[in-house]
């Protein structure tokens, strides 16, 4: 082989080399890419997001959820499916939820109701019996034996209405205390057609959507050839603003579980001790634009529309904690005061974000016709919380019911806002109130949401170090 073919080609094997490594160097960008600057339906920009919360929300946010006031949730795992019979629950043991003795729970969360928070009622000397007090050891909590004569009535003032969700029944024998830190949410190996029929019908059905449009990469609708989607977003843009924030709310509260999914995945187990971390693979599987048609970044960008909605939503919440009356009691008087000036903090984070989502831009037309739109919002909603009781896998529903049930909070604020700017400053307020179980699932939520912002930080760390 004569010299100049040898060099031609070395020369091409060395272009081939190249234009590898340039491929394989642009591969782990695609997702930081595509997953910047503004987002649709709104003016802000999502490297603001970005800053605001890993520099001031995730912080605080990650104290507040480690507060006893927030830290146990009362939900009732025993609810029946009511739209179709069940499959069976999960028998993987990483689905269960911990049971949390009575004995764990504080003194002022232990009464029968739902939102002993104010002065007012914290003032009576009245316990409950507690009759189920015996029962609360289905789910996590840990907790102190002072609480067993406390569970003080939080729920005096429950006069809400408007409700997004289906509530859970706190008095119900099959309601139990939750301790969030004990049953964090990750993933479980709760998948398959049973958790793709919950997904299924919460889109299918309840996000406006007619049934000829298929959502992109949906393995329980027709196959479609090579469509990428392209289709449903063509109708999907076609929409009123206010449908199209319901699917963009729904499509990032399930970015967000996925996330949370990937971040916290059982990488494996020796000895019976499991090792739980990043799953580059599984990230890449639910994101990498290339494995989802480009699909991953639009679900993305749904993830931080939906932060800025539940963001807005506090900033708007404030005044109604920022009164007297309003005591995050748990019994322990320090650090129920410590807990609520960690709160107002968040809050004068919130209303400190220089873009928020406008919220007066929904529901904005003639008077009959918003009303009407904003009823079928709010019951579409409150459709897919009766979902969550489908779901097979008991950590799963937890989470999945806690976080409906915060954005459902956080709908119910942001059309509430002549309300909370009537609230009297020493009384109750007939207007506008807010349970207990609604401000820790408010939060929490929340707090799920800057910790998926935060992981996707990682996992863009994680991709530009896989090169």
């Amino acid at each position: 082989m004569s010299r100049g073919v040898q060099r031609a080609g070395a020369g091409q094997g060395v272009a081939a080399v190249v234009q590898l490594l340039v491929t394989l160097s642009f591969l782990p960008r695609v997702v930081e890419a595509q997953v910047t600057g503004v987002l649709d339906d709104c003016l802000c920009d999502i490297d603001s997001i970005d800053n605001f919360n890993t520099f001031k929300i995730f912080p605080k946010i990650k104290k507040l959820q480690e507060r006893d006031y927030f830290r146990y949730y009362k939900v009732n795992l025993k609810r029946p499916c009511p739209f179709w019979a069940e499959d069976g629950h999960c028998s993987i043991k990483d689905c269960h939820v911990e049971p949390c003795p009575e004995s764990k729970i504080p003194v002022g969360i232990k009464a029968g109701s739902s939102n002993k928070y104010l002065k007012v009622a914290n003032s009576t000397k009245e316990l409950e019996d507690c009759e189920q007090a015996s029962k609360l050891g289905a789910i996590n909590s840990t907790l102190s034996n002072q609480s067993k004569e406390a569970f003080i009535d939080w729920a005096r003032y429950d006069d809400s209405q408007d409700h997004f969700c289906e509530l859970d029944d706190e008095r119900s024998p099959s309601a139990q205390y939750v301790d969030l830190l004990l049953n964090p949410e990750r993933y479980t190996g709760y998948k398959g057609s049973s958790a793709w029929r919950v997904w299924n019908s919460i889109y299918e059905e309840n996000c406006f959507k007619p049934r000829s449009v298929y959502r992109p990469l949906n393995p329980l609708a027709p196959s479609r050839g090579e469509d990428n989607g392209e289709s449903f977003y063509t109708w999907l843009e076609g929409l009123c603003l206010e449908k199209r924030v319901f699917y963009k709310l729904i499509s990032g509260l399930h970015a967000s579980i996925n996330l949370h999914l990937c971040a916290n995945y059982l990488l494996k187990e020796t000895w019976g001790k499991p090792s739980w971390g990043p799953n580059l693979k599984e990230f890449k599987r639910r994101f990498d634009p290339v494995e989802t048609k480009g699909e991953g970044p639009r679900r993305l960008k749904n993830l931080y529309f939906l932060y800025l909605i539940e963001l807005r939503a506090l900033s708007k919440v404030a005044p109604y904690f920022e009164r007297s009356i309003v005591d995050l009691y748990t019994g322990n008087v320090e650090e129920d005061a410590d807990t609520k000036t960690l709160l107002l903090n968040i809050f004068q984070d919130t209303k400190s974000f220089p873009m928020h989502f406008d919220e007066k831009s929904m529901f904005a037309g003639d008077k009959k016709g918003a009303k009407s739109l904003k009823e079928e919002f709010r019951l579409h909603f409150k459709n897919i919380s009766r979902i969550m009781d489908c779901v097979g896998c008991d950590k799963c529903r937890l989470w999945g019911k806690l976080q409906t049930q915060g954005l459902g909070t956080a709908l119910k604020i942001l059309f509430s806002e002549k309300e909370i700017q009537k609230l009297p400053e020493n009384s109750p307020s007939k207007g506008f109130q807010l349970t207990r179980q609604e401000i820790v699932a408010l939060l929490n939520a929340f707090g799920r949401l800057s910790t998926s912002i935060r992981e996707l930080q990682n996992f863009k760390v994680l991709l530009q170090h896989s090169r």
